[in-house]
């Protein structure tokens, strides 16, 4: 009765993604929104203006909103592993072990401890002695990304490892290898590039709702062209290591790349583009497509002509001669899924760069001009959400592009599953982490929007001093409430 058509595989699948996804809205949000308030303190203590301070207490306040819920969410995301990939966790242990007790002990430490040496030392020390401290959180979180992302760029390109057929697990042979992969240096700044651009909309998105009321001008105005500034240089960078990264996927994935272009034959010399297409993925072919003529080639090696990009049916094929038929029927990837991940991705990206310039053009016209442009705002507002979209997407293409592998080339994801989980017991934890994100989610929204309606004003009213002498003061703002927004 429990069954209703569902397997293991799939609600293991399910809880995997779901887990994932939902953790991955808060990650890049709060290491984008760490260097987001490290920027306006550190604008506070060369520019000398107070309202550059309130604004590193105001949206720092979010910030650990974000990273208490990260906290929680990554919990969660490490139990599932222990209740549902025990095989997986076998296989990969030694590899895993090394960047994430890294992890664990340097990182997360560091971002952690000077989290709060910088919730309550307002005060206590100098001016550029605090901002150093948010700077540290900021790279600490960077730090904590870079050894998460070593092991998963090992499960997508495994390298430095031997495979001991005793014990039928990896073990590392070169942790060097392991740190260097070529995957995790085009992987790592795409994501450090998303994760500016998540905290800087999401702060020019509330902002922009603010600035609707006419509410604190000045204050968000500010805080508008802190984040849209932080967001081109975001989205540029993000667009840049985007190309690159995807020129890296041509050969070392090329079932990844073929399926996020839609091409399940060979690109022939036009190189032609799709913007948009139907496909048959039972029978492997296009249904239909809107095409630009050379443009694959362009955006592929930046030119007009190039070498012939493998479609998918050709890169199953030397995938079926390579790995044979025992480990999987084929070796096709859910081509729809990449497709259009990789279109919202992209199109996001370029999208922000386009809002940020328009944004600041209307930012730094005299004081009114943005104010009246009621249009642009509405419009920045609702991109509030939008990198969350675009990071999912991202994230989509990442983890499906490797199928049916959980590490390349290695274990299948039908190998790494938990022999003892259940479909009864694997629906009651799906459900019950569900309501869990849920939840938290809602708690999220409605503390920043308790914090947004409180406005900045409530840092004064809660023991934040904004006397320039600060270095002799000894007021603790975390200590009179400073969350109270009551």
């Amino acid at each position: 009765m429990l069954n209703v058509g569902l397997s293991v595989l799939f609600l293991s699948r399910f809880q995997f993604a779901m887990t994932t996804v939902f953790h991955f809205f808060f990650v890049p949000f709060s290491i984008g929104l760490a260097f987001v308030v490290a920027v306006m303190e550190t604008l506070y203590v060369f520019k000398k203006d107070e309202t550059y301070k309130k604004m590193a207490i105001f949206w720092g306040k979010i910030f650990l909103y974000s990273f208490a819920v990260g906290v929680v969410t990554g919990i969660i995301q490490e139990f599932q592993f222990g209740m549902n990939w025990s095989e997986y966790s076998r296989f990969m242990g030694d590899i895993f072990g090394a960047p994430l007790a890294i992890e664990a002990l340097a990182a997360f430490f560091l971002e952690s401890t000077f989290i709060g040496m910088w919730m309550f030392t307002w005060g206590r020390f100098s001016k550029g002695i605090h901002a150093l401290f948010i700077w540290l959180v900021a790279i600490g979180s960077s730090l904590s990304a870079l050894w998460i992302l070593a092991a998963n760029s090992f499960m997508q390109n495994p390298v430095g490892y031997a495979l001991n057929a005793h014990t039928g697990r990896v073990e590392m042979t070169s942790f060097k290898a392991v740190i260097t992969n070529q995957q995790l240096w085009y992987e790592f700044p795409h994501v450090i590039m998303g994760a500016g651009i998540t905290a800087s909309f999401a702060v020019a998105g509330m902002a922009a709702w603010r600035l609707l009321k006419k509410d604190h001008v000045d204050f968000y105005r500010k805080s508008l062209n802190v984040a849209l500034t932080i967001g081109l240089i975001a989205s540029l960078g993000s667009i840049w290591s985007g190309d690159v990264q995807t020129k890296y996927l041509v050969n070392n994935q090329p079932m990844k790349f073929a399926a996020m272009e839609g091409l399940y034959n060979n690109s022939d010399k036009n190189g032609d583009w799709k913007v948009i297409g139907g496909f048959d993925t039972k029978n492997h072919k296009e249904t239909w497509s809107v095409d630009v003529p050379k443009v694959l080639n362009i955006l592929t090696y930046h030119q007009l002509t190039g070498p012939v990009i493998k479609g998918s049916n050709a890169v199953n094929q030397e995938l079926k001669e390579k790995y044979g038929t025992s480990k999987a029927a084929d070796y096709y990837v859910p081509t729809k899924t990449l497709f259009w991940s990789f279109r919202v991705m992209a199109g996001s990206g370029a999208l922000f760069a386009l809002i940020a310039i328009i944004g600041l053009f209307f930012n730094r016209r005299r004081f009114e001009a943005i104010i009246k442009q009621r249009w642009f705002l509405y419009i920045m507002g609702l991109c509030l959400w939008l990198p969350f979209i675009a990071n999912t997407a991202g994230w989509f293409i990442t983890e499906f592009g490797r199928f049916p592998w959980v590490v390349y080339g290695l274990l299948t994801i039908a190998d790494a599953v938990s022999p003892t989980s259940t479909v009864g017991s694997l629906m009651f934890t799906n459900i019950v982490y569900f309501l869990l994100f849920a939840g938290l989610g809602l708690v999220m929204i409605v503390l920043s929007h308790r914090v947004l309606k409180a406005g900045p004003d409530d840092v004064e009213t809660n023991g934040y001093s904004t006397d320039t002498a600060e270095e002799t003061s000894t007021v603790d703002p975390y200590a009179k409430g400073a969350f109270n927004h009551d």
